[in-house]
């Protein structure tokens, strides 16, 4: 319970007790996050279901995921962007990403991707976003693994690098993987598929193509910065959602 407190402080607004901070407890944390997407989703989801455009609906889905997270993993694609997009050497590109300020190629970030998420979305269904922000939570789970290091020597990044063992995120993403297929059975069955029974095959698609673009998106982070940081995971976030709701628009 210490690891799953540890996520739903760190990476939602819901309010709870952290009694407990160490990277022990943040490996469990990082294992558990797509838990907490799974919540996040049907929360966010709900909002797809209320009459009206379904762009509004789309619109309204990605504003409260935002709002759940403080807008936390959004800021930190925004700092990523500007800091890759700056040319500078690591120390330099790592300096402007702690600036409070956003530069244009934070704004450019936000904007294609936010649009990207609600024209995707909302052509789709609850489902589609559950499975895009379990994805979300997965690509942190795959960022923290023992291999990658942190950018830094402190923050968030720092001590949730390297906390998470290669085995507890295939397994995650195996878990991932058949929560997807069978919410998409149900969706198929149930809950308005309109392509024919697609979604328990597109869901789990999503998943392996959401967490695909995270993973090339880590690898330049890498290469760029050295290791990852709280902004590299909140990039990661937002990167895989996207990918997983464009996956799901494309072939569901």
């Amino acid at each position: 319970m210490d690891g799953m407190r540890f996520a739903i402080g760190t990476l939602s607004v819901f309010p709870v007790r952290v009694t407990r901070v160490d990277r022990v407890v943040a490996g469990r944390a990082m294992v558990l996050a797509p838990v907490l997407g799974l919540v996040l989703g049907l929360v966010s989801g709900s909002l797809l279901l209320l009459p009206g455009p379904p762009l509004l609906g789309a619109a309204l889905a990605v504003g409260l995921l935002a709002v759940l997270t403080r807008g936390l993993h959004l800021d930190g694609l925004a700092d990523l962007a500007d800091g890759l997009g700056s040319g500078k050497p690591a120390p330099q590109a790592l300096d402007i990403m702690k600036k409070s300020d956003i530069g244009p190629f934070g704004v450019m970030a936000l904007v294609l991707v936010l649009v990207v998420q609600v024209a995707a979305l909302s052509g789709l269904g609850p489902a589609a976003l559950v499975t895009a922000c379990v994805t979300g939570r997965l690509a942190l789970t795959w960022a923290c693994r023992s291999a990658v290091p942190a950018a830094r020597p402190d923050g968030l990044g720092a001590l949730v690098a390297g906390t998470v063992r290669p085995g507890a995120a295939w397994a995650a993403t195996a878990t991932a993987l058949a929560a997807a297929a069978a919410l998409g059975s149900a969706a198929d069955h149930g809950l308005g598929s309109v392509a024919g029974h697609r979604l328990v095959y597109v869901l789990p698609l999503g998943v392996v193509a959401g967490l695909g673009a995270a993973l090339l998106l880590l690898r330049h982070a890498r290469r760029r910065l050295g290791g990852v940081t709280g902004d590299v995971l909140g990039a990661l976030v937002e990167t895989a959602t996207a990918a997983t709701l464009t996956v799901c628009a494309l072939f569901g």
